[in-house]
């Protein structure tokens, strides 16, 4: 079979949740492999041919794809990543983690910076 992917795709085992369609009906599924562009998905069940988009959520990696589904065979889907990130879904919230701890330090740094001057 031809390999018509434009990266290499690693091999995973990730837990995943795909939501298809304006409805919001969920499945959960299994990443099977991934790459920057797409990845391979099993569900436990076969799926009917659900055209279009699909937002597959990855806990595992803490983030979600916004993704078209290329082909699919039985309980196996095809996906390919769009670029954009699905509006109103964070990506992760380590970045405001991240900010909000660089704040405390900053914060507490002036304080222990307070007390030793006022020995």
């Amino acid at each position: 079979m031809l390999d018509r992917r434009q990266s290499a795709r690693d091999k995973v085992i990730y837990g995943g949740v795909a939501e298809f369609g304006d409805r919001g009906g969920t499945s959960d599924c299994v990443v099977r492999n991934i790459s920057e562009k797409g990845a391979r998905i099993e569900f436990g069940d076969v799926i009917k041919s659900h055209k279009g988009q699909m937002l597959l959520t990855i806990a595992r990696k803490g983030r979600s794809f916004l993704a078209k589904i290329i082909w699919w065979r039985d309980n196996f889907v095809g996906v390919a990543f769009n670029s954009e990130t699905p509006s109103g879904l964070p990506v992760s919230d380590l970045d405001e983690r991240l900010r909000k701890s660089e704040k405390k330090k900053r914060q507490l740094q002036r304080r222990i910076e307070e007390l030793l001057g006022e020995r």
